[in-house]
């Protein structure tokens, strides 16, 4: 595993953004484990989380994009962090675009869009915190399209999410960013996966945050939810 990608596991925990216990989920589903990109409050904790997915998208799809999009609310801080972490770090500039729940109908920037309007020849990758369904790929996909003006004027590169939760999406034997993938034919990877995470939390001896019971509850879960 890639030095930053411990680093990653380590810098949630400490941030109580992944947390291990008993949690229901939007899906009705009781989870063993929970994250929750929320919980990065602080001036630090974001700049080291841009750091993280900046150097994962760099990994992943290169520098062949122009535009970072963060759907509300979540994906709006993502986006900005992300896009000062990739300048700072690789010396590109990367605009950062999100939605807005409601449309604005006044001002010079009214419309749709938050930040940088999406337009025909730009290169999108789709920043959010974790997907379980991949249901909100479903909002975001066509508000990115509706900006077209050309069939395939836009192109998305592909989507990144903080957690691979590796559980089959709702309908599927498979998991929620190989279903995106399939579906709309661009790659949907994380910087983690919940392998990786067992990994670093369950084998690092006495220091290990990941006890037996909890790897227990972890493996049961993943008996009914894992995708195959």
């Amino acid at each position: 595993m890639e030095s930053y990608k411990e680093e990653f596991i380590k810098f949630m925990v400490e941030c109580n953004v992944l947390k291990f216990g008993s949690f229901t989920l939007k899906s009705g589903r009781q989870s063993p484990f929970f994250m929750n990109a929320g919980a990065y409050v602080t001036g630090s904790q974001l700049k080291r989380l841009g750091e993280y997915y900046a150097k994962a998208i760099h990994d992943n799809f290169g520098d062949d994009f122009d535009v970072f999009f963060g759907p509300a609310y979540k994906g709006i801080p993502l986006a900005v962090v992300t896009a000062v972490a990739y300048s700072e770090l690789y010396g590109k500039e990367i605009k950062y675009c999100s939605d807005r729940k409601e449309e604005k109908d006044h001002g010079a920037d009214k419309g749709s869009l938050l930040g940088y309007k999406i337009k025909d020849g730009d290169r999108v990758v789709i920043i959010e915190d974790v997907t379980t369904s991949g249901k909100s790929i479903e909002e975001t996909y066509p508000k990115i399209k509706a900006q077209e003006t050309i069939p395939g004027g836009i192109k998305i590169v592909g989507e990144i999410v903080s957690l691979n939760r590796m559980e089959k999406a709702p309908d599927s034997e498979k998991a929620a960013l190989d279903v995106i993938s399939e579906k709309y034919g661009f790659p949907a990877r994380a910087i983690v996966s919940m392998a990786d995470v067992v990994d670093a939390l369950y084998t690092n001896g006495d220091k290990k945050i990941i006890t037996d019971e909890i790897k227990k509850e972890i493996d049961k879960y993943y008996e009914i939810y894992g995708a195959k």
